[in-house]
């Protein structure tokens, strides 16, 4: 009974100043929103990241050249990839690709785009899945024949709602035509377009348009239960010896596990997270400092009502739970908006990311225990200010 009647009288206090008391639990509002904002964001981050990883497919290693300058990177050719397939176990499959940025050309349409010389490899080493249409048949590949796959992005981009297969698209000069249509992934993890990309065989490529036999990155897939730890052993230890790099120097080339990029960035983004939730924490200490200090501004206002409850006998207990219970209120009302506030923008937010929105609910309730124990700490100086008037001059007070 003694904590209903606090709980009406601070409502009705509440009530009486609403204004004021809403501009008093903004900064509870602020808070609350942005600790549970940060913290969905950082999970959706988090799971967005997990899945470019997992969509590449598993076990995936790549291998790319790498130097101090652009002087000292030194490409690959076929040979390096047969000797990979040849000589290192556990391997599921061996992609080349040389990759160069170019114009795609339909009719008055045209876009920039990544072409992309493969084998058939690149499918299975990539977990790339078509919609529609073939990969290239033997004959293709071996005679480089102008022929090409396009990704979801560049397909919508030129053709619209209209059927690509069997048309011809040119890039700059070649044209090619088009056999089939990769499956949409997005953007990846590095905010790149994974669906802005037209494949083609790799002798075409090379005979086409990079006027080269290069490799420009060697993507492995290495089969279930081989640890892709001693793959990338192996694999260092072959390329050292057929680019004759002496045990003293450095790699030149990079074989880069899609695992530990992925674990790496999830701990980065998790800690991240963290950084972020505890800066927006403070935001709440700052909002109690504000009840605290309109509570104060209340309690000398209403000292005549005080003296007038202590007069009639209310106990100081009572005076004390009265106020207490206010600031609690307050906090705690600014803690719901900001949930609801909360909620609203991570869906919003992940919504115009593109990324998978990702509710934390253990989060959600302590920071709103959090918002609440916030009017209990910073409401009490002010309730014990006021339990502890003395009654004859409270009601002296003008």
């Amino acid at each position: 009974m003694i904590l209903k009647n606090a709980l009406l009288l601070a409502l009705r206090a509440i009530q009486r100043n609403l204004m004021r008391s809403i501009l008093t639990s903004l900064g509870i509002v602020i808070g609350v929103a942005s600790v549970i904002v940060m913290v969905n964001l950082g999970n959706s981050a988090t799971a967005q990241i997990s899945q470019d990883i997992a969509s590449l497919g598993s076990n995936l290693l790549m291998v790319i050249p790498a130097g101090q300058s652009i002087d000292d990177f030194k490409l690959f050719n076929i040979d390096d990839v047969e000797a990979i397939r040849r000589e290192v176990r556990g391997i599921s499959s061996v992609a080349p690709s040389a990759s160069k940025g170019m114009t795609a050309i339909l009719g008055n349409r045209n876009r920039s785009t990544q072409v992309t010389g493969i084998d058939n490899s690149y499918f299975q080493a990539g977990n790339w899945q078509l919609t529609k249409g073939r990969e290239f048949s033997i004959s293709e590949l071996r005679a480089g024949s102008a022929v090409c796959i396009l990704g979801g992005g560049i397909h919508k981009e030129l053709f619209g709602a209209q059927e690509p297969l069997g048309e011809m698209v040119r890039i700059n000069k070649l044209s090619c035509r088009v056999i089939g249509l990769l499956k949409s992934r997005g953007q990846s993890s590095n905010g790149g377009d994974q669906d802005n990309q037209i494949l083609m065989p790799l002798r075409t490529f090379w005979r086409r348009i990079a006027g080269n036999q290069s490799v420009e990155m060697i993507t492995i897939s290495g089969q279930d239960g081989f640890s892709t730890a001693k793959i990338q052993k192996d694999i260092e230890q072959l390329l050292r010896e057929r680019r004759h790099i002496d045990a003293t120097e450095e790699n030149n080339f990079a074989v880069q596990d899609m695992k530990e990029i992925a674990e790496t960035m999830v701990g980065i983004t998790q800690l991240l997270t963290t950084l972020l939730g505890t800066v927006a924490a403070v935001s709440l200490l700052v909002g109690g400092i504000g009840i605290m200090n309109i509570m104060l501004v209340s309690v000398t206002e209403r000292t005549r009502e005080i003296g007038i409850r202590l007069a009639i006998g209310a106990q100081r207990h009572d005076v004390l739970l009265q106020f207490l219970v206010e600031a609690v209120v307050l906090s705690s009302l600014g803690g719901a908006i900001g949930i609801v506030l909360a909620l609203l923008t991570s869906f919003a937010l992940t919504s115009l990311l593109n990324m998978p929105l990702v509710l934390n609910p253990g989060i959600i309730l302590l920071a709103f225990l959090f918002s609440a124990m916030v009017g209990v700490i910073f409401g009490y100086f002010p309730a014990r200010k006021a339990a502890r008037k003395d009654p004859i001059e409270a009601l002296r007070f003008e």
